[in-house]
């Protein structure tokens, strides 16, 4: 499970790293200066192989996974990210949603974590999403659905409470448990769609929002032609763009670059994206050179150790 933990982790970092410096760049404007390598500063003007809020919230929760799932205890990791550096690449925060951060307020001021999260329509930017990975490590052995879905639902909460961003996390963590079950990534997709309504079939979710996920669930959405997939912050947007990039791509380099010059929420579609290339085509397919100038790696190795060693010695305890 290490390498997976690692190929995910490191995937979803680099992705994020290779967009930061052109986060909200067009998508003309990348068509005509594609990103094909690490660069440094850009938008947020930080040095080469720093990564964003989408990594760092993620480390977060993997932190906090690490000790079991408790969700008070992610949210305080998220408050500590913003308070007291807690897994920021160079010490400080420089990208925060505003979603996120009222979501953090919420929790500093000791509301219940799973309340704190945006529950409005307008609250459906791609902020838990970008983070939920880890939780799929901890869920590969969980066989109840409804467990899975509440879990995601919960930790989605902390942030994006609204049925729109839980169910596109769900979504990605039913698709990601696939790939880690060793599906081919078609199969994986055709399986995830199958799980998916048939675990929505006898719920008295709103039609009408179910209804905007008929991209992915009843059709293929990487059978869409680019102009579109949209690659705006929006959660929906996030989810199509990073299924549509890994489906259609067939190497770790490739599916994270599209991801990047798609433009617009760059270092989020490229996360997002890079966490499921990661998994897929394993550590050995990300470009050393990637891995090399990434912040802080060898923490970030650190801590797939330590989830590693945690989730083996759950399901020893389980078994």
């Amino acid at each position: 499970m290490k390498d997976k933990i690692e190929s995910g982790l490191f995937g979803l970092a680099i992705g994020d790293a290779l967009g930061v410096p052109v986060e909200f760049e067009s998508r003309s404007y990348l068509k005509r200066n594609p990103v094909s390598e690490m660069i440094g500063f850009g938008t947020h003007h930080q040095p080469l192989g720093t990564w964003s809020d989408d990594s760092s919230l993620a480390f977060c929760l993997a932190e906090s996974l690490c000790n079991g799932f408790d969700l008070s205890d992610i949210a305080r990791n998220f408050v500590k990210w913003y308070s007291e550096e807690l897994w920021t690449p160079h010490g400080r925060v420089f990208d925060i949603g505003i979603a996120t951060r009222n979501a953090i307020h919420n929790i500093a001021k000791g509301h219940q974590p799973d309340l704190c999260g945006g529950f409005a329509e307008e609250d459906n930017g791609n902020g838990s999403l970008m983070r939920i990975l880890p939780l799929a490590f901890y869920l590969k052995d969980e066989k109840d659905i409804e467990v899975i879905y509440q879990k995601v639902k919960d930790v989605s909460s902390i942030t994006h409470a609204h049925f729109r961003s839980v169910l596109s996390c769900f979504i990605y963590v039913i698709y990601c448990l696939e790939i880690l079950n060793g599906n081919d990534k078609t199969e994986a997709y055709t399986r995830m769609q199958n799980i998916v309504a048939e675990f929505l079939s006898d719920k008295k979710f709103n039609p009408g929002e179910i209804q905007l996920f008929d991209r992915i669930l009843q059709h293929d959405i990487s059978k869409y032609p680019e102009e579109n997939i949209h690659s705006s912050g929006y959660v929906l947007d996030s989810l199509q763009a990073s299924l549509w990039c890994f489906l259609n791509w067939n190497t770790y380099e490739g599916t994270v670059l599209k991801a990047v010059n798609l433009g617009e929420d760059t270092d989020t579609t490229a996360a997002i994206t890079g966490g499921l290339a990661g998994i897929y085509y394993g550590i050995d397919n990300i470009p050393q050179k990637w891995i090399s100038v990434l912040a802080r790696k060898n923490d970030i190795d650190d801590l797939c150790e330590r989830l590693s060693l945690k989730l083996k010695k759950r399901r020893n305890e389980r078994h």
